[in-house]
């Protein structure tokens, strides 16, 4: 007999999930904020691993055991925020947790129809980081998120009116910007993780040219280079913007470019063969890039250059 994968559970809806934590039905049935820093919510109730339908933007203040983050599991430190967006995998070691303490802000995608934000958020790299890139806070930015989370918490429970939903939606972009400006300090001062980054980044792609792998696999890509440094393809971008004020992809047109004007300068291959070369399935293409970054074509450069 066949041994059947389970099937992860989906939540479509944050009914459901009140439901699952065995709580009573959210004041807004498109958003709510979970505190788990009272006894009435338990994250022992948590599935083994769920697909929620909605975004979450978890605050964990304090926390006993390990939590299901992206495709594995991460002991995350005091003050440490973790995004989820509708459709990834999540979920928990239930039998770890004995002590624990995080607020959990839930919002329906149909909370924010209407707002710009509907788009905005889809924009947000951060939701799509995986468990080791989660945003670890200080001391001053904890008291900043926690102050968001407690105001949003008060609208939600005690004043409903005809203006709440306007004044949420602007918390919640108001946690978005800060989350996005302390992300940019942790880049930056997260120096075991991103301060050789920069010679490993030029290592990799100089192997990448010197092994010929253009030839059989292409051009070099933001998710090849991920990969192998062992981020998100987000992740590796904007934490190479925050350092550098390039993206990862920006970073391989360099490349690019410097090795096709070594190419250009000290061979006698035509541009077609250039272009193939560097991994390029048509000449065209890396002409269009060639000349976008220089201002000249390959056959002007060349030419100039002699």
């Amino acid at each position: 007999m066949k041994n059947e994968t389970p099937k992860v559970r989906k939540l479509e809806s944050i009914p459901d999930m009140h439901k699952m934590l065995g709580l009573p039905g959210p004041v807004h049935p498109l958003i709510s904020l979970l505190d788990a820093t009272k006894t009435q919510v338990s994250l022992n109730q948590l599935p083994g691993s769920y697909v929620p339908g909605f975004y979450k933007i978890s605050f964990i203040t304090k926390l006993g055991g390990k939590f299901r983050y992206g495709q594995g599991y991460y002991d995350f430190d005091e003050g440490s925020l973790i995004f989820t967006a509708p459709n990834q995998v999540v979920g928990s070691l239930r039998e770890k947790y004995e002590d624990n303490q995080a607020y959990s802000l839930i919002i329906h995608p149909h909370f924010l129809q209407g707002y710009p934000l509907v788009n905005k958020i889809k924009g947000y790299g951060f939701f799509s980081y995986a468990s080791n890139e989660a945003l670890h806070l200080s001391e001053q930015e904890r008291a900043t998120m926690l102050a968001i989370y407690k105001f949003i918490g008060e609208e939600l429970n005690s004043r409903i009116d005809d203006f709440s939903h306007e004044v949420i939606i602007a918390q919640i972009e108001l946690l978005l910007s800060y989350a996005k400006r302390f992300y940019k300090r942790q880049f930056l001062t997260r120096q075991a993780v991103s301060g050789d980054l920069l010679e490993q980044l030029e290592e990799l792609l100089n192997i990448y040219f010197e092994q010929e792998q253009p030839l059989n696999h292409g051009v070099p890509t933001v998710h090849y280079l991920a990969e192998r440094l062992n981020f998100t393809p987000n992740y590796l971008s904007d934490m190479l913007r925050a350092l550098t004020g390039l993206s990862a992809q920006q970073h391989i047109h360099q490349k690019l470019i410097e090795r096709s004007k070594q190419l250009l300068s000290t061979t006698s291959l035509t541009i077609s063969e250039v272009a193939y070369q560097l991994g390029f399935e048509h000449p065209q293409s890396f002409s269009r890039l060639f000349k976008m970054k220089t201002q000249v074509s390959p056959v002007q450069f060349r030419a100039a250059f002699n």
